[in-house]
């Protein structure tokens, strides 16, 4: 049972792009921490996206997620506009912060059960979607235990699956594995490569691992809010030049 098995939503018309970026800009004071930065992202995909720290890759989480608003440019989520509907479009997105966001003293279920509450989602289709992710996970003991119970390669889990509960088109990765063990980062990566299988849904995941990227579909470099190169991991270790992919991106990332 993969975490998206029950009540799947109809996932409508997939033709368009899942998320669509277009002169993306966002400024602190005189710094462009995107600086007119555009790209598309097809349904289906696992993307990463790689840069330094101060690459500009939680800023663009946090316009995507509504946190911050873009000083120029659009964002459009299945098709929605962000400035426009942002109902609409952050109904479509699923994220899992790079900071722990789960309240240490509720349980799994009371966490999930809230998340589920604040989307609408009936009583008892939460209970099973819940149920099913927690399962799919290995966590279906852990139902009951107070959050701060877990190691913190649970709680990461944890956060997924209520990502998850109501099955956004896009799901944002915020660094998700920082201080998880190499079982739980294993673990963490073949559930949203199941969840790729089973919803075509699209996974932008960001880090400055490159042993991550290395496993995506599609890499994005960023540098100093502007995207460097974009292609799978062979194509941008061609475009930035280099042997392997983590000597192309040190050597056009280090000044």
């Amino acid at each position: 049972m993969t975490l998206s098995s029950v009540a799947a939503a109809p996932a409508g018309s997939r033709a368009g792009p899942a998320l669509r970026l277009d002169r993306l800009v966002k400024r602190y004071g005189e710094r462009r921490a995107l600086d007119g930065l555009s790209l598309s992202l097809a349904p289906g995909c696992f993307v990463a996206l790689l840069g330094p720290n101060g690459a500009g890759k939680s800023t663009l989480f946090q316009v995507l997620t509504g946190l911050f608003v873009a000083d120029e440019g659009e964002v459009e989520v299945a098709g929605c506009s962000l400035r426009h509907d942002a109902v609409a479009a952050l109904r479509h997105i699923g994220v899992v912060f790079q900071q722990m966001s789960l309240d240490l003293d509720l349980s799994v279920e009371r966490n999930l059960r809230f998340h589920a509450d604040l989307h609408g989602l009936p009583r008892a289709l939460a209970g099973e979607r819940l149920r099913a992710g927690c399962q799919a996970l290995g966590l279906e003991k852990d139902l009951a235990r107070p959050v701060r119970e877990l190691s913190g390669g649970n709680r990461r889990k944890v956060e997924l699956v209520r990502a998850l509960l109501h099955q956004p088109r896009v799901l944002l990765m915020d660094e998700p594995t920082v201080g998880l063990d190499p079982k739980s980062r294993r673990d963490l990566l073949a559930a949203i490569r199941a969840d790729i299988t089973a919803r075509a849904s699209t996974v932008l995941w960001a880090t400055h691992l490159v042993e991550e990227a290395e496993a995506a579909d599609r890499v994005l470099v960023l540098h100093r809010g502007r995207l460097l190169a974009d292609g799978t991991p062979a194509e941008v270790t061609a475009t930035l030049g280099g042997r392997t992919l983590e000597e192309a991106f040190i050597g056009a990332t280090q000044s």
